[in-house]
């Protein structure tokens, strides 16, 4: 008798398990379809918040930190009031931070957002902040390639980095343009490691190296 209360008892504990997880996983793939719209029409707000929220209910969960991040520093590049860029990249950073300490360690993925966020201070003012956030930039980008050799987002952010920068210092649309090519190769071959594990930067490699030709 105590046999089967003992696996009734367990299988309720994996029913009630499961559920709560799929409700976290849709309640995450609903927030991860608003980003794209969000880059062409604003947004990020909201979802930083939602994403908080997801958070703080799934306290084990390091991903909804992460999408806030990620979240939090494209506001500040897409912005155009850069006199708010550092507050939001600052902002970014304790968010990443929190998703890097649920997840126990820092990752490629979490690299990527560093990378973001010391571009997001580099263009506040480019001609001064270069050396330190450009070079803060492209370590953790390197870092990212490292600790994920098959994730194509670090290559994809390196090539908009060439991209952005002067022919003269060694950037331009013809130096970009195997760098995003070498990025969507891998975008083709990436398998996410779940429904909502990061997968973005596919669509931008793409608009990025058609602007290259």
């Amino acid at each position: 008798m105590k046999k089967i209360f003992f696996l009734f008892a367990l299988m309720l504990a994996f029913a009630a398990g499961f559920a709560q997880s799929e409700k976290y996983a849709g309640a995450m793939k609903a927030q991860i379809a608003k980003i794209e719209p969000a880059v062409q029409n604003g947004g990020f707000t909201d979802l930083v918040n939602s994403f908080e929220r997801i958070g703080d209910a799934e306290k084990n969960q390091w991903l909804p930190y992460y999408y806030a991040a990620y979240c939090q520093v494209m506001s500040a590049l897409i912005g155009t009031d850069k006199s708010k860029s550092d507050a939001l990249a600052d902002r970014a950073d304790q968010l990443i931070s929190k998703a890097e300490t649920i997840a126990g360690a820092p990752n490629s993925e979490t690299h990527v957002i560093r990378s973001m966020i010391a571009t997001a201070h580099l263009t506040v003012d480019p001609q001064s902040r270069w050396q330190q956030y450009g070079q803060e930039s492209a370590a953790f980008l390197e870092k990212a390639k490292q600790l994920d050799p098959t994730n194509p987002r670090p290559v994809y952010l390196e090539g908009q980095s060439k991209f952005y920068t002067p022919e003269a210092f060694g950037g331009g649309k013809a130096t970009a343009a195997p760098v995003f090519e070498k990025a969507l190769t891998m975008f083709d071959a990436f398998k996410p490691a779940s429904e909502i594990a990061p997968a973005w930067g596919k669509s931008a490699t793409q608009y990025f190296l058609s602007q290259c030709k």
